[in-house]
């Protein structure tokens, strides 16, 4: 008898190469359903938003999704989602301005996870000042989105 194939960790990001087989194999990895939390995702990669998009609603999540920190910011101001997963490089409107007019604007803080595939130290340390409630940089394992997301959202 063949031993069971080992699931692959899916990464997220430019040098990504996730399957979609590998995208809903980290779907199917949690029995666990959200009770009807919708989730924000705020980034211009078409690529990374999709993968991002069919992961969370197989698991129960309602999915929002924004193209540039502009959209971002007015979607997340109209629509109240549960949590952000925010950018930091966008059109129109870096994800740190979004965080910035966030953080001003609402006296209960909105969750939110910035994404990121800039390396720098300082770019963490002022989201953090910002009060970012999660950092990750691409690419990165579905598992670690899911995780944080199940997190914050619990």
């Amino acid at each position: 008898m063949p031993a069971p194939k080992k699931a692959r960790k899916i990464a997220v990001g430019k040098s990504t190469d996730a399957t979609p087989t590998d995208v809903a194999t980290a779907a199917a990895a949690s029995s666990e359903k959200p009770a009807g939390k919708r989730v924000l995702l705020v980034d211009d990669d078409t690529e990374i938003v999709e993968s991002m998009r069919t992961v969370l609603e197989s698991r129960g999540y309602e999915i929002l999704i924004a193209r540039d920190g502009n959209q971002g910011l007015m979607m997340a101001e109209k629509d109240e989602p549960d949590l952000v997963v925010l950018d930091m490089m966008m059109p129109k409107r870096s994800g740190f301005l979004v965080l910035e007019k966030l953080r001003r604007s609402r006296p209960v803080p909105m969750k939110v996870i910035m994404i990121t595939a800039n390396e720098g130290s300082r770019h963490k340390a002022y989201a953090e000042m910002l009060g970012v409630d999660d950092y990750i940089r691409k690419p990165f394992a579905m598992d670690r989105l899911l995780a944080s997301i199940d997190k914050l959202l619990s």
